[in-house]
Parts: structure tokens; C-alpha cells; sequence
């Protein structure tokens, strides 16, 4: 309760004891008055007076009361008028400090409304001064700094100014530089206050801003002095007149070459000076390319080979686009004699290679049936080669759309394989499980291979070049191959050093695993062993085994796709195809050191990268183990096989599914105002529905964002930048029930 409460209380059972005491006396008043009067001394006359006596008695109490309630209520003023003396003190003391410093200052609480400024931040915004009232917001405020262009960037678009005023406003986490229209430049701190408020520091930099256009103007001095010294150093004559025809600049070489006195900058002040001189002094022709044309838009050069006397001049003529004019001067006459000199011998050779081509003809006639079989076996080779790369394109087409539609299917029996294996059955039966998911394996691990080849060879794949540290990123290759290496009884090691490298690290990834994993499969005994180190060309990588080795003569076969050497080891033969295909699209060489019976070593050399100051993108934060029982989880696919697989699946986890077709079905099932957790939505449905608009429209519905993931076989780069704009999660057909229940454990966590 307040202190103004406090007092409306004490107040007011001071005026009821008041009010009652008078009541009291008054009653007592009355009855003595009538034992006073009273001549009749009987029972009941004094019965009276006793009762008179009594009341005497509770008003003396009543009066007690009064007087110590009143003594509390003095003192619980005055210690009232002593806190509020003191909370003014205080605030006088605040006020004044805040006026004391230069800064501007403001505060505003949790729900930004102005709570304090000081005339220094009005002095910013002084169109405000009026409408600082009570309760006013930072977004009015910035509203009418925005309207009255105070601010220079708010000139031209106001609403934009605000919008992003408020952004920064929001984020209130360091400083930020605004210019005012005045010229003037201030500097905004901005932080948060321990309860949720906002706390802003206003200061003017416009001298440190003039500071630094001192700066500028200084290094531009020295730049002027270089260039100064830069044109005394070139053999051309070059001078340079501005907008007014005067002399603003000139080298050592002009003075030279024009033969002018030593007080140049008397002699050739302007334009006039330096025609009279050449065309006057020096008799130079020049047929008017020394002629005026400063401030002409067309910006043009002119160029013309001028005698004087027995010297030979070249002028180049260059309009600037400030208005003036700049001349150069290059002294050709050694060089036009040596070029007769070259004129009379090449006349000389041009008689003998005469005579020479009598002799040649004979023999260009008989080329000339050579020439034109070759040119019909050319064509021959150039409609193959047409036809091989149509076929080629075909291919690459065919193996897109047909891994595209076969992942469908897949993804569906995955699905179902998947909720089979979460339930308790007989050993057989999970042995049959088992083999099938296996088999499952094989044909996505065929398809995804098919797929990033024709992805490879179409070009859809662009690498993306970064700067990567070597040693993390083998980090998780060891995790990832480690357990296949022991399954496999190999000796697997990993040496590598904190080396940056500069490539496209998903690329990178592919080719190192398939190295390795090429490794582990072709070893029967022995040991597969990573290393990474430095060379004179970068940084190589390099996977050696102890398998049965390569021969020389077969070891650029093994780079084509569906080859394997040994047959009897399970594979698709497009692991080298991919690696080879993804190697030439970074630059990086790739090198194979083997011989039968001594294994193999498969190398990459990677360009040497910059250090980068960030933190270990491979270290996540620890994430919370959430239950998936009686989750609401909302499936749109319009594959019956896919919404059946997907409810197996997820109700063997505990959840609770609902299926549609696309969002009407959604919308239906959810009319009630309830909504799911989660939303599993396939990115192609019907009638050209797509999953992101799905997604808009049934957060609309439900009027809030339900978290999502997108779920598709499109494996395209264009779909991963756009959900990447709206941090939707994708997972890629044929899902991955693992790797589904991680991402839902870490979205809801």
C-alpha cells in the first residue's frame, strides 16, 4: 500500500472516533441532566445514573483510545513527510545529476514508456519537447523524430528510419552513429536496465566526425604529393589545366620535351600559354588536337601524331569530367625511324617470301586433299562427340527424375521397416526386419549416389568456398567410421594437425568419407590410417590402407562409375566416380600411391586458408531429453502410403496423429481451436500445393507459428535457401526415423 493509502486510512478512524466520543457525550450530557432534574429518588432514577456513570467511563476509555490513535497517526505523518522529503531529496539529487552531464539521457521502462530525459536529449530532438506526456511510448517518439526529417536518413523514407530504429531499439545492445540533418552526428549507447528497461546514452561526435574529415583531407595531401612524385618519374609530358584553363599540374618530362624555361608555371600558366608555345615557339602541327573541348560530356581522348621541324611529337588529348582538360606529349622520332628502318627490311623479306610462295603453292595443293579428309574426319568426331554429350545430358536427366520418384516409395518402406523394428518380436521375424532395412539401406545409399552424380554432372551443385579447420572436421569423421573399423577388426587412426584450409567443406566431407569408407570396405586385415599435414603446394590429406593393393595399369580405371575391382566386397562403384567429379569442381588434385600387395594411399591437396575467430562449430549445446509420449504430431503428405507409415511410426513412439492430404483436411481436423505440437508436412502436394504455404496459412489458422519441418525429396539447393530464409527444418526423403526423432527432441526442446 502506498503512502497516500496510509494516510486515507488513518484519516478516516479518526473522524469514526471523533464522531463516536461526541456521540457519547452527548448521551452522558443528557442523562445527568435528567438525574439533575429528577426529584424522584427511586430504583429506577438511580439505575439511571449508574448507566450515566458507565458511559462516563467507556467515553473517558473512548477518549484514551482516541488520543493514542491520534499520537500514532501524528507520527506515522511525520515519518511519512520525512520519506517523502527524503525520496524528493533524492530525486532533486538524480535530477540534477543527470542535467549535469553533456550526454543526452533517457529512460524508459519494461513497457518503453518514458519514465526520465534530461534538456540534453532534447537538445537532440527538440520537436518532441511537446509531446513528452505521461506514458508516452519510444515508438511515438521516434514516429515524430521520423516525421519532422530530424534525422538525414529519415528524409527520404520515414517509415523505413522508424522500422529500423525500433530493430536496434529492440536489440539495445551497443552503440550506433545516426546524422542529423543539421550536419550534426551523435552517437547512441543503448542498454538494458536490470528490470527489462531501456537506458539510452545521446552523444555528439560530430567534432570527432570533423576529426577524421581533417584525416582524409591530410592523406589526400599525401596522395597528391605521391602522384606528383609518380608523374615526375613517367617519360611522357603530361600537364594538366582544370575547368578555368589553368595550370594545375605538369612533370619534370613536359618541360623536357617542350624545351620550356625553368620558371614553368610563368611560361605556360594556361591553356593560351601552352598553345602558343607549341604552335608558335616549337612550329608543332598538331591540327587541332590542342584545341579547348574541357567540358564536353563525351568524355573522349584524342590522339595524333604531330612534326616539329625535324622532331616527331604524339599528343594525346583527354577531356576530364570536372571540365578540364589534360595533354601528354611523347617524343616518337627514334621510334618512327626505326620503323622505316622495319618498313625497308619488311619490303625486302616481302620479295623474298614472293619468291618463296611460288614454291609453296604446289605444295598447298597437295595438302589440300590432306586437309580435307581431316576436316570430314572432324566433322565425324564433332557430331559423336554432339551426340555422346546429348546422351550424356539425357542420362543425367533420367537418373534425377527416376531417383526422385523412386525415393517416394523408398520413403514409405522405411517407414514401415522402421515401426516394425520398435516393437518386441520373435527373433526371426527381427532377423527378417533387420535384413530388410539393410537392403533398404543399400538401395538409398545406390540412390543418393545416382542422384549427386546427375546432380554433379548438371551442374546443380555449386561449391561453396570457406575457411575450415582440417583437424574438427576429422574430429567427426573418426566418430563417424571408428565403430565400422572395429566391427571390421582394422586398426583405425586419425592423425591431424590445427590446420586451416580453404574449400567448400561439405564437398570435402563427401570426398574424405568416401575415401575412408572405400578403405575400411577393401582391407581385410591390418589398418586404415588418416593423416593431414602440411606441404609446399598446401595442406594433404591422405587415407592408406593395407588391403590388397592397385595396379598401375588399373588405377585411373577405378575412378568410373559402377567399376569395382574386387568383386567379391559389397559396393556400387560410384564412390571414386562422385570423388572425382567433386574434386574437379574445387581444383583440388587428387593423387593414388599403390602397388599389388602394398595397399593403397589416396591423397588430396587442399589450398592453405586464413584463420578464422569463431567458435567450434561442431561443439552444439546440450540438449534436454524430451518425452515423446502423447506428443501431437500433425502429418500432410499426399501419398496414402507415406501418412500410414508416418502414424505407424510415430504412434510405436507414443504420439498422437493426425493425417491430411494438403491444409483444407488440416483445417478441419483442427477447427475446434485446438492445434498439434508439431507439423510434419511433405513440400509437394496436390493441385501444386507446396509445404511452405501450407506451413503460412495454418499458422494463420491457428493464430501462432507451430514449430515445422519440411520433409521432401527435392534435394536441390534453390529449396535449402529458401526454407533457410524462414529457419524451417528439412529432412530429406527416405527419412531417417533417428534422425527424425533427434530433430523433434531438439526443436521441442
Amino acid at each position: 500500500m502506498t503512502q497516500d493509502g496510509t494516510r486515507s486510512d488513518a484519516d478516516s478512524e479518526v473522524a469514526r472516533l471523533r464522531e463516536e466520543n461526541r456521540k457519547l457525550r452527548k448521551i452522558n450530557s443528557a442523562l445527568m441532566d435528567r438525574v439533575e432534574r429528577s426529584t424522584d429518588m427511586s430504583a429506577n432514577a438511580f439505575s439511571m445514573f449508574e448507566t450515566a456513570i458507565s458511559l462516563e467511563a467507556k467515553v473517558r476509555d473512548r477518549t484514551v483510545q482516541l488520543e493514542d490513535a491520534l499520537g500514532r497517526l501524528a507520527k506515522a505523518n511525520a515519518d511519512l513527510s520525512d520519506a517523502h522529503a527524503r525520496a524528493d531529496a533524492a530525486r532533486m539529487r538524480l535530477r540534477d545529476a543527470i542535467e549535469s552531464i553533456n550526454e543526452g539521457f533517457v529512460l524508459f521502462d519494461a513497457e518503453d514508456r518514458l519514465v526520465l530525459h534530461n534538456e540534453a536529449y532534447l537538445g537532440f530532438w527538440p520537436q518532441v519537447a511537446d509531446h513528452l506526456d505521461e506514458g508516452v511510448t519510444f515508438h511515438d517518439i521516434a514516429r515524430i523524430v521520423a516525421h519532422s526529417q530530424s534525422p538525414a536518413g529519415a528524409q527520404v523514407a520515414p517509415d523505413r528510419w522508424v522500422s529500423d530504429r525500433l530493430a536496434k531499439h529492440g536489440i539495445a545492445d551497443g552503440a550506433q552513429v545516426q546524422r542529423l540533418a543539421d550536419g550534426r552526428w551523435i552517437q547512441i549507447n543503448e542498454l538494458r536496465t536490470s528490470e527489462g528497461g531501456i537506458v539510452g546514452i545521446y552523444t555528439d561526435i560530430t567534432e570527432a566526425k570533423a576529426e577524421d574529415a581533417r584525416a582524409r583531407a591530410r592523406e589526400l595531401a599525401e596522395r597528391n604529393v605521391v602522384l606528383q612524385a609518380t608523374l615526375d618519374n613517367l617519360s611522357e609530358g603530361v600537364c594538366l589545366f582544370d575547368n578555368s584553363r589553368q595550370l594545375a599540374a605538369w612533370n619534370e618530362a613536359l618541360r623536357r620535351l617542350l624545351a620550356l624555361p625553368d620558371h614553368l608555371a610563368g611560361a605556360l600558366a594556361s591553356h593560351g600559354d601552352l598553345v602558343r608555345w607549341c604552335r608558335g615557339t616549337l612550329g608543332l602541327d598538331d591540327g587541332g588536337c590542342l584545341d579547348w573541348r574541357g567540358g564536353h560530356a563525351d568524355n573522349q581522348t584524342i590522339v595524333r601524331r604531330c612534326a616539329a621541324g625535324q622532331r616527331h611529337f604524339e599528343i594525346r588529348a583527354k577531356t576530364m569530367a570536372d571540365g578540364g582538360q589534360v595533354f601528354g606529349f611523347i617524343d616518337v622520332t627514334d621510334m618512327l625511324r626505326a620503323q622505316a628502318s622495319l618498313q625497308e627490311t619488311a619490303e625486302t623479306l616481302e620479295r623474298r617470301v614472293s619468291e618463296r610462295t611460288g614454291e609453296l603453292v604446289e605444295l598447298n595443293r597437295k595438302l589440300e586433299g590432306e586437309v580435307a579428309e581431316r576436316r570430314a574426319v572432324q566433322a565425324a568426331l564433332t557430331q559423336a562427340k554432339i551426340a555422346a554429350e546429348k546422351a550424356n545430358l539425357s542420362k543425367t536427366s533420367f537418373l534425377a527424375a527416376a531417383s526422385h520418384d523412386l525415393l517416394q516409395p523408398l520413403n514409405a518402406a522405411r517407414l514401415f521397416v522402421a515401426a516394425l523394428g520398435d516393437r518386441r518380436l520373435a527373433l526371426p521375424t527381427r532377423a527378417l526386419v533387420n535384413q530388410t532395412s539393410t537392403a533398404l539401406d543399400s538401395v538409398e545409399d545406390l540412390l543418393e549416389a545416382l542422384l549427386e552424380i546427375s546432380r554433379l554432372d548438371a551442374g546443380a551443385i555449386q561449391p561453396e568456398i570457406g575457411h575450415i579447420r582440417i583437424d574438427r572436421l576429422l574430429q567427426t569423421l573418426n566418430v563417424e567410421f571408428a565403430p565400422m573399423a572395429r566391427a571390421a577388426h582394422l586398426a583405425f587412426q586419425i592423425i591431424a594437425e590445427p590446420l586451416w584450409v580453404e574449400t567448400d567443406v561439405r564437398l570435402l566431407r563427401r570426398i574424405l568419407q568416401n575415401f575412408i569408407s572405400n578403405a575400411i570396405r577393401y582391407t581385410p586385415s591390418g589398418s586404415v590410417r588418416v593423416c593431414c599435414a602440411a606441404t609446399g603446394q598446401g595442406v594433404e590429406i591422405s587415407v592408406t590402407d593395407t588391403g590388397p593393393g592397385i595396379a598401375a595399369d588399373k588405377q585411373a580405371l577405378i575412378f568410373e562409375e559402377f567399376l569395382r575391382l574386387d568383386t567379391r566386397c559389397q559396393g556400387k562403384g560410384l564412390g571414386l566416380a562422385i570423388v572425382k567429379r567433386a574434386s574437379d569442381m574445387l581444383g583440388h588434385p587428387i593423387t593414388l600411391r599403390s602397388a599389388p600387395g602394398e595397399g593403397a594411399t589416396f591423397a588430396i591437396t587442399l589450398p592453405i586458408g586464413q584463420e578464422q575467430r569463431d567458435d567450434d562449430p561442431d561443439r552444439a549445446p546440450p540438449s534436454r531429453d524430451r518425452p515423446m509420449r502423447n506428443l501431437s504430431v500433425l502429418v500432410i503428405d499426399n501419398e496414402r502410403q507415406i501418412q500410414s507409415g508416418m502414424r505407424t511410426l510415430l504412434t510405436g513412439w507414443g504420439c498422437a496423429v493426425a493425417t491430411a492430404d494438403g491444409f483444407d483436411q488440416a483445417a478441419l481436423l483442427f477447427a475446434d481451436g485446438a492445434r498439434p505440437d508439431i507439423i510434419l508436412v511433405d513440400y509437394h502436394l496436390k493441385d501444386g500445393e507446396t509445404g511452405e504455404t501450407v506451413i503460412r496459412r495454418l499458422h494463420d489458422h491457428f493464430g501462432v507459428k507451430v514449430p515445422a519441418v519440411m520433409i521432401s525429396a527435392d534435394r536441390g539447393e534453390a529449396l535449402k535457401a529458401q526454407l533457410a530464409a524462414t529457419a524451417t527444418p528439412l529432412l530429406n526423403k527416405p527419412v531417417k526415423p533417428a534422425q527424425l526423432r533427434a530433430l523433434l527432441r531438439t526443436i521441442l526442446d
